[in-house]
């Protein structure tokens, strides 16, 4: 009889989903719910079940019988041998009685068998489940449930960084693994050791709904101490390196220095650890532009070794010179690494008998190290060899590398500068000397400038030797021929500008003046009334323009004084809001502590309103407009010489808006006078030259910054004023008392007006009549003198131009004042008061006013000299 095995199991007909009851967060006890296949075994289990009841009731039918009688014996005798067959089998061991296994439990077992830790989490992060090596790795609560990793590993820095990258990980879905050190706990009896940790979403569907991602980990510190052991051996057997007169330095392709040896650190005067900390690069250790030599050579070799002299570079930058081998993996799995070995090669040894250096040698020395770029041409145009410098002048101008010159011409894109570099070429091969040189142009911009010079070789040291070529980089010299030509024609612009105001500042000085003694004869019910203000208001607008072009070309009147660009700004901002519009967000952001500057504050103002306007009619649409303002220290202004803004303490305003943007274009021309990308009649052209030529007398910078689609942004780089107390105390009493002129303006005492213009000295001969007071005139400086001596003192003071034929306003003050040092004087003209303060006799006392000028200002600054 064969062996029976009577289990009390329940069939599992569905491993897969018992697999998965841990994956899925299922808690422990929870009822298996059988798959769809089960449904079958169900309707067949109805069936046997009907079928035994029907024999049931005919069994029952048959012992109701008296005829069944012997078949009921049968029965019973032989269900009684049934059972004495089953208890003798229990009792010899052949049939056995096993519990209920759950399936739960046997999926318990299995995870808790598992060498990694294994842990369920929400999408919130909470765990679902977690097996017994999880929570011998991450560690429980005090009531044995897991922690998370989060919690687990938040004194860990550099734990709880990549904790942080896989948390992001598990919410993107992605499978990501870090690997982190934790050190050693002395409170859980816990060494230092390596954790490795892996995260992706649960793959399979129909789990439970909260279970969204697995995360296993697992302890590599043995794996890494293995690895630290390979390397310790690795490191002994180069040691015996240390040794030898041979140095050995591995780099990857992009030049990274990953391993140095003792010998050759030794050289540099390096230590070796501390090199490596360094992460050190080729260009580092190898002088001049050698790095870019060797990785040249190496890819222009095609996985040959490549033999070079060239100089190392020591820790106390001295060179030493050296010969070294390299070579460049092409294949394997590292592919791209390069292999150098150095020999220590010592010019002065290798000298002859007679004391003679080597020619080779100290030639290729020569060549490796010249500052500019050398390389010798065959007959094909094939570069036979080339220096350090001449690899750097191409691989900078973003030239693939190529062992031919025409394929490095060719990427200037220019079919007319290849035919001059083949002519030249051809030239040298025919001995021809004294080639012109070739400018080269490379970028998308052509911004990136190459001169090159083709000479003949007459004694080639190498067979196939034709022509030699030269390479200096005109870059530089290219943008400063350009700016100092922009520079050039801005300063012929404003000389004229400058030159047009002045004369433009005396026809407007009378055309206001006159205007203003005609509105004083008519009431505004008169009809002419209007038409007079009409001429004064227009006037008015030429005045500005005529402001405008004087400050383009520097040669503006400013009265700079000491102030809080802060306050300023502040102060500003109402006014602002209302020039830009409400569809405009207008965002102040103020420095701390931000420092002092001196400047002209009204002309400041000037120049924010107008940034402000141009950022406006950028965003037609509306945006966003940010003012700013900083402090920029000398070390800060170090990063700015790209800008060409000299080292010093500057305050920093930025102007940023979210509008159009700017082509290159148009941002090389934004500051030029009249230039505008506005419709006819929408804008002068003037505004941002306005700009320039105000910060630019205030001995400051302008930069702007533009991004087609994005925005502008305008720097404005103001020096730093530092005020002593009293000027700081006089601009705070100057800011709480702005002056405004008197009601008042009539006046008496007699006044010596000097001026050459007969339409304003009428002007201003009959404004200060009418005021009260009596005028004398004079044409130029001489008759000025003879009324002056004439009257004996009894002249009040004295107003009067300054560019006058025969003698201007400066040297008669200086006459003047020799006989009468208290005479007061009031300068008008259009030009700025510092253009004839030199010619002054220093410590001279004097007032300014700028032409044009009203009636009424001019009336008040009389009075306010007078003090009358």
């Amino acid at each position: 009889m064969g062996r029976v095995l009577v289990s009390t199991v329940k069939a599992i007909s569905w491993p897969n989903q018992l697999i998965f009851r841990f994956m899925s967060g299922t808690p422990v006890g929870a009822p298996v719910q059988p798959p769809a296949s089960a449904g079958l075994g169900a309707g067949l289990a109805l069936i046997i079940t009907a079928i035994v009841m029907v024999g049931g009731v005919a069994v029952l039918a048959i012992v109701s019988a008296r005829a069944a009688e012997p078949i009921v014996l049968a029965v019973i005798a032989f269900l009684s041998m049934l059972g004495i067959f089953f208890l003798f089998g229990i009792t010899a061991g052949h049939v056995r009685m096993h519990d209920r296994i759950e399936p739960d439990a046997i999926l318990s077992a299995i995870t808790d068998s598992i060498d990694q830790g294994l842990m369920v989490a929400s999408a919130n992060g909470t765990i679902v489940t977690a097996n017994a090596e999880y929570r011998n790795l991450v560690g429980v609560d005090p009531d044995g449930a897991p922690l998370s990793l989060e919690v687990a590993f938040a004194g860990e820095p550099q734990a709880a960084e990549c904790v942080f990258r896989l948390v992001r990980a598990a919410e993107r879905g992605e499978v990501r693994t870090e690997e982190f050190r934790v050190r050693a706990n002395a409170l859980a009896k816990r060494p230092a050791r390596w954790l490795r940790v892996t995260v992706r979403k649960l793959p399979t569907p129909g789990l439970a709904a909260d279970a969204t991602s697995l995360w296993q980990i697992a302890d590599t510190s043995v794996d890494r101490a293995r690895e630290a052991q390979a390397v310790q051996g690795l490191e002994a057997a180069l040691a015996t390196w240390t040794h030898m007169p041979i140095g050995l330095l591995v780099a990857t392709h992009e030049g990274h220095i990953t391993h140095i040896d003792g010998a050759l650190a030794g050289w540099l005067g390096l230590d070796t650890d501390a090199a490596r900390a360094r992460a050190l690069e080729l260009g580092d250790v190898i002088a001049g532009s050698g790095d870019v030599l060797v990785r040249t050579a190496v890819l222009r070799s095609k996985g040959e070794p490549v033999r070079l002299e060239l100089d190392l570079l020591r820790e106390d930058g001295v060179g030493l010179p050296v010969e070294i081998l390299a070579h460049v993996a092409t294949d394997g799995p590292h592919v791209g690494a390069l292999t150098i070995l150095v020999l220590a090669r010592d010019l002065a040894a290798a000298s002859d008998e007679g004391g003679t250096i080597d020619a080779e040698a100290r030639f290729t020395h020569l060549f490796q190290s010249a500052p500019f770029g050398i390389a010798t041409i065959g007959d094909s145009g094939r570069i036979l060899s080339s220096n350090a410098a001449f690899a750097r002048l191409f691989i900078d101008a973003g030239v693939p590398d190529s062992n031919t010159i025409g394929a490095l011409i060719a990427a200037t894109g220019n079919e007319e500068t290849q035919r001059v570099v083949e002519a030249a070429l051809v030239d040298a091969r025919a001995g021809r000397a004294s080639l012109a040189p070739i400018e080269v142009s490379f970028g998308g911009e052509r911004q990136i400038a190459r001169r090159l010079y083709v000479s003949p070789i007459s004694r080639p040291l190498r067979q196939g030797e034709t022509a030699m070529l030269y390479a200096i980089d005109a870059t530089e010299q290219k943008e400063l021929e350009l700016k100092y030509a922009q520079s050039t024609k801005m300063e012929a612009v404003g000389k004229l500008a400058g030159g047009i105001a002045h004369d433009f500042n005396n026809v407007l000085t009378a055309i206001i003046g006159f205007s203003d003694l005609l509105l004083q004869t008519h009431r505004p019910t008169d009809a002419a009334y209007k038409d007079i203000i009409n001429i004064k208001q227009n006037a008015n607008r030429a005045a500005e323009m005529v402001q405008q072009l004087l400050a383009f070309s520097r040669r503006q009147t400013l009265q700079p004084q000491t102030l809080d660009l802060r306050e300023r700004l502040n102060d500003l901002s109402i006014l602002l809001k209302r020039l830009i519009g409400e569809h405009v967000d207008l965002k102040i952001i103020d420095g701390r502590d931000l420092w002092f500057v001196k400047a002209d504050g009204t002309q400041m103002d000037q120049v924010i309103m107008n940034l402000a306007v141009n950022a406006r009619d950028a965003m037609p649409d509306g945006g966003k407009l940010v003012i700013r303002t900083r402090n920029i220290s000398e070390r800060d202004s170090l990063k700015l010489r790209a800008l060409s803004i000299a080292p010093g303490e500057y305050v920093l305003i930025e102007v940023e808006d979210t509008g159009t943007g700017m082509p290159p274009e148009v941002m090389a021309k934004i500051f030029e006078p009249f230039f505008s990308t506005k419709d006819v009649g929408k804008g002068t052209g003037l505004g941002l030259s306005t700009v320039y030529g105000i910060v630019k007398q205030t001995g400051g910078n302008i930069y702007p910054e533009s991004t087609l689609g994005i925005g502008t942004t305008f720097r404005v780089y103001l020096p730093r004023h530092i005020p002593d107390p009293v000027s700081k105390e006089a601009a705070i009493t100057a800011r709480e008392q702005k002056k405004e002129l008197p009601r008042d303006l009539t006046g008496t005492g007699r006044v010596l007006l000097v001026e050459d213009e007969d339409s304003v000295r009428n002007f201003a001969a009959r404004a200060l009549t009418r005021q009260g007071y009596e005028v004398l005139e004079a044409t130029t400086g001489v008759e000025a003198l003879e009324i002056v001596e004439r009257e004996k003192g009894r002249i009040d003071i004295v107003v009067s131009d300054v560019v006058m034929p025969e003698m201007d306003g400066p040297t008669m003050l200086n006459e003047l004042r020799k006989g009468n040092p208290d005479l007061r004087v009031i300068f008008v003209s259009g030009y700025p008061d510092d253009r004839f303060k030199s010619s002054l006799t220093p410590g001279q006392q004097f007032a300014f006013l700028p032409k044009p000028f009203t009636l009424p200002q001019l009336a008040a600054k009389v009075k306010e000299e007078l003090g009358r």
